[in-house]
Formats: C-alpha cells, sequence, structure tokens
C-alpha cells in the first residue's frame, strides 16, 4: 500500500474512531489537545537522543488546551509505517491531571506494555530505510482508569472507551 494511501486510511480511522456514538470512543468535548514539545516540531524530525540509537529516553511534552473537568491523561505513541502493521512504543495512562508538561525521561507510575515487550517509554527504531512517522497520542479523560502496569494498548483503548473528553497529537519522524 502507498503511503497516501495508508495515511488517508489512517485518517479515516482516527475520523471513525472519535465519532462513534456511545460505545466507542467518543471525545465530548470539540476542542482539541495541543500537543507540542520542545525536542522537536510536529512533523520535524526526532532528535537521535530519543530513540534506540540515542538514550533512549522519553521526549518532553506539553499539554495545552486541555478541558476543565479532565481527571487524568492517557498517551499512546506508535508508528504505523512498521513493516508488521502499527508498532507501539509506549503506553501510559493516569498522569496527573493537573501536568501541562513532562520532562524529558520523566517516569510515568502507570506505563503499559509496548510491542518490545517493556513496560516503558522505547524511542523510534524504524528498519534502515525509508522514514517513519511516530504519534505522539495524548487523551484527556474523565476518570482515573482502572487498569493493571503491564496492561497493553488495546487495554487502555478498551478502558479509556467512553472516557475520552479531548485528544491531540504530535507526529514526529525518524529514518535509519
Amino acid at each position: 500500500m502507498n503511503v497516501p494511501v495508508r495515511a488517508l486510511g489512517t485518517a479515516f480511522l482516527l475520523l471513525c474512531l472519535f465519532t462513534l456514538d456511545k460505545g466507542g470512543l467518543m471525545a465530548t468535548e470539540k476542542r482539541e489537545l495541543q500537543i507540542t514539545s520542545t525536542a522537536f516540531k510536529h512533523n520535524a524530525t526526532i532528535p537521535r537522543k530519543y530513540t534506540c540509537e540515542g538514550v533512549d529516553v522519553s521526549p518532553p511534552l506539553s499539554i495545552g488546551n486541555a478541558p476543565d473537568a479532565v481527571k487524568s491523561y492517557a498517551i499512546i505513541v506508535d508508528d504505523p509505517d512498521a513493516p508488521m502493521g502499527t508498532f507501539v512504543h509506549w503506553v501510559a495512562w493516569n498522569i496527573d491531571p493537573t501536568a501541562i508538561s513532562l520532562n524529558e525521561g520523566e517516569s510515568i507510575p502507570a506505563e503499559g506494555r509496548n510491542d518490545f515487550r517493556q513496560d516503558r517509554y522505547r524511542g523510534p527504531c524504524p528498519p534502515p530505510g525509508s522514514p517513519h512517522r511516530y504519534f505522539f497520542k495524548v487523551f484527556a479523560l474523565d476518570t482515573q482508569l482502572d487498569i493493571s502496569k503491564g496492561s497493553t494498548r488495546d487495554e487502555l483503548v478498551a478502558a479509556m472507551d467512553g472516557h475520552i473528553l479531548s485528544y491531540g497529537e504530535l507526529v514526529g519522524i525518524y529514518q535509519r
């Protein structure tokens, strides 16, 4: 599948996910979270430091335009360009609702299992070749989630069902 068709398919899937009626992932507020980083800009190259070729620590992230009713945040970082399908790099939840930023390498108490089979952030590590996109997805939730440490992306998504107030993402690019 070529990249433009895949990107269109991803955009359509996200649109469907966030416009489903009561049983689906539904952002109850229209406004979008603004996710930024001092390490890289949207659709720009992720510095080596935050990858498997560097220190492999999570980049600093800032959250703006959050709804007043937020009780916690959740993060999913994934690579939709991986050869075998979307590859999950980070799953975290129950992030303090007063947090407007996460420091570089900040410890998150509730982290889940990534596709490296580890319960922590693992940075971009694509095979040599074309660039990959990394989506840093942040969800503002109306609750603290009651799921176990080590839960997977799918378990996190199921737990967030019906609790998403707002959503935003930052996309970074990395190539080896």
